[in-house]
């Protein structure tokens, strides 16, 4: 179908984790004829397995869709269905560059929730028009009137064209498409110019190599042209161009304003810089696109293989889930107490949750993962700063300044009624409260935490204590100097490097105790006896004993008299157990370790 620029319409779905986005993005398909009745399945702009069953979504899918509106016009749809979890917000940023406009999605039985004002807000601060979408109005629960009034209080956006709707039951579905056609605006370009787009995103497929996801500016992209990155100045012949809709389809050219796919032979996929601006080889460009903020990791833990044979299986799988996720890091590390393993950086604790549970499934592999941990800045007496990933690697205290941790602007919105306890766990946190607001009876909770302090269990805990109704959001604000000190755990006198962790001065004390007492009921006893330390720098601030297995020398000796004997027995035992502590290496199972993770850090 030939169109015009102003025919097509691009626009992202946003909203908060389960408020509907992927529901929603099926009943659009079916109903502009993207997939038959047969081909229809749930969430099928999600191709992973793991998507499926957690029913969220990882990767932002795009999906071209021809739709024919009630004024009798042809138009193109390009959708881009994005993730509603705070680890991914980076697929979301660089899904709202592609396009002109959002459709926001909130739950009419749940109302404004904390990654709902995050998307919205990056929506808004790139110009986008956007429409507010009531979903969930065939439950019982549902409250639009509400709902609306929350939007215009808490976000501050105009609901007059809102459009109530049911992802399941498919109701209000035409009046968005209308609303898109209408409201949205058709994205700017001149097909005569010179070829300017940007590389939204790519990943590796096993038989086409590089599959790169563009968004055409000005130009067009054909078949056999021959294009030019212009961060990493390398030329290419494009073999494949094509559209998702959303099953793959070819097509000859990719026209300014459009969204689609070119395939062209690069088979690493560190050559695709995800925000590129790509151009005509033969015209190239001086001025690049602003592209988008890369994404860094903030939570970085070590993964290591329970058995040892199956580092090479871990490697090889960890480089393959790269190919598809580029915000993922890794760099090998080896550990005394683990062996050979690798230090891996990720964007929060689901996005790592989400690729141990991949590795495990798609390679087969059983992972022992470390205590997950934060990057500090340590600022050395000689002006040197460094960026510390593994508290085993802290050099020295004599030669460090200071250390630095990172901090977070956190977003907590949660029913009034367990306002008393989120202020009170947000305090134990070591946060600093920065503003309190209403909408209703919902408060809008504004802190300043350490991500130390939230990474571990705060997400979990403040589900816990609120039902499920409190939903939490955050943002890097840099780093602050903390009073903070390396926890060392001893066994047997050994520091054991995969046990070391970063923790505040004031909780070191009570967070030491707990581990001695954990892996004193963790590790199994030994012929001699076990202390269990933990220590900062020199000093011992905790411990325990793991008493010896005692065997009874003196069954043979029976009568009076035999005191000397029995003595000597006793000394050379004594002795035995002495010289056994010295050279006998203890054995740490993995449970200890596991048990040692998921000690509640709330102490």
């Amino acid at each position: 179908m030939s169109s015009t620029i102003d025919n097509i319409r691009n626009f992202a779905i946003i909203a908060h984790i389960d408020h509907g986005k992927s529901t929603i993005a099926d009943r659009i398909i079916h109903r502009c004829g993207g997939l038959t009745e047969r081909e229809m399945k749930a969430q099928v702009l999600d191709s992973m397995d793991i998507e499926r069953e957690r029913g969220i979504t990882i990767k932002a899918q795009t999906v071209k869709l021809n739709y024919k509106s009630k004024n009798g016009k042809e138009y193109i749809l390009n959708i881009i269905d994005t993730p509603g979890h705070v680890d991914f917000s980076y697929e979301v940023s660089r899904s709202l560059y592609a396009c002109e406009g959002s459709i926001l999605i909130v739950d009419s039985t749940q109302g404004v929730e904390a990654q709902t004002l995050a998307n919205v807000y990056q929506a808004l601060d790139i110009n986008h028009e956007i429409i507010p979408i009531l979903n969930k109005i065939d439950l019982p629960a549902s409250e639009t009137e509400r709902t609306k009034k929350q939007i215009e209080d808490v976000i501050g956006i105009d609901t007059s064209n809102a459009v109530a709707c049911s992802g399941k039951t498919g109701e209000g579905i035409d009046e968005i498409l209308e609303s898109i056609v209408k409201i949205l605006p058709p994205p700017k370009g001149e097909k005569k110019e010179n070829l300017k787009c940007l590389l939204v995103d790519s990943w590796y497929d096993s038989y086409l190599g590089v599959v790169i996801l563009v968004r055409i500016i000005n130009g067009k992209i054909i078949k056999n042209m021959k294009i030019k990155m212009i961060s990493t100045n390398q030329e290419y012949v494009v073999e494949k161009v094509g559209v998702f809709t959303p099953k793959a389809k070819d097509i000859n050219e990719l026209n300014s304003g459009e969204i689609g796919f070119i395939i062209t032979g690069i088979k690493n996929l560190s050559d695709t810089k995800v925000g590129d601006t790509i151009c005509d080889a033969d015209h190239p460009l001086v001025d690049a696109l602003p592209g988008f903020k890369p994404s860094k990791p903030v939570v970085f833990c070590g993964l290591f293989p329970v058995d040892s044979s199956e580092y090479q299986k871990l490697k090889d799988g960890l480089a393959k889930l790269q190919l598809n996720d580029a915000s993922f890091s890794y760099e090998a590390e080896s550990s005394s107490a683990l062996g050979l393993g690798f230090r891996c950086g990720f964007l929060g604790l689901l996005h790592l949750e989400i690729i141990t549970e991949r590795l495990e499934r798609e390679f087969d592999i059983n992972l022992l993962t470390t205590t997950p941990g934060v990057v500090y800045k340590v600022y050395l007496n000689k002006g040197e700063i460094i960026d510390l990933q593994n508290p085993s690697s802290l050099p020295d205290p004599t030669f460090i300044k200071l250390i630095e941790e990172p901090w977070i602007k956190a977003t907590i919105i949660t029913p009034d009624q367990y306002l008393g306890s989120i202020i009170k766990i947000c305090q134990d946190k070591r946060g600093i409260q920065k503003n309190l607001t209403y909408s209703g009876n919902r408060a809008v909770l504004s802190y300043e935490l350490p991500l130390n302090e939230v990474v571990f269990d705060f997400n979990d805990r403040l589900k816990s204590m609120t039902s499920g109704y409190a939903s939490f959001d955050y943002e890097i604000l840099g780093h602050k100097e903390g009073d903070l000190v390396k926890l060392s755990i001893l066994v047997n006198t050994e520091p054991v490097d995969a046990l070391a962790m970063m923790v505040h001065k004031d909780f070191a004390q009570s967070i030491g105790r707990e581990v001695c007492e954990k892996l004193k009921d963790l590790i199994p006893r030994h012929n001699f006896m076990i202390p269990v330390q933990a220590a900062i720098g020199g000093k011992i601030i905790a411990r325990e004993t793991i008493k010896g297995f005692k065997k009874d020398v003196l069954t043979k000796i029976h009568g009076g008299g035999a005191r000397d004997r029995k003595r000597k027995l006793l000394d050379k035992q004594k002795k035995g157990k002495a010289k056994s502590k010295q050279f006998g290496r203890v054995e740490i199972p993995q449970e200890a370790f596991i048990g040692v993770l998921k000690i509640n850090k709330d102490i």
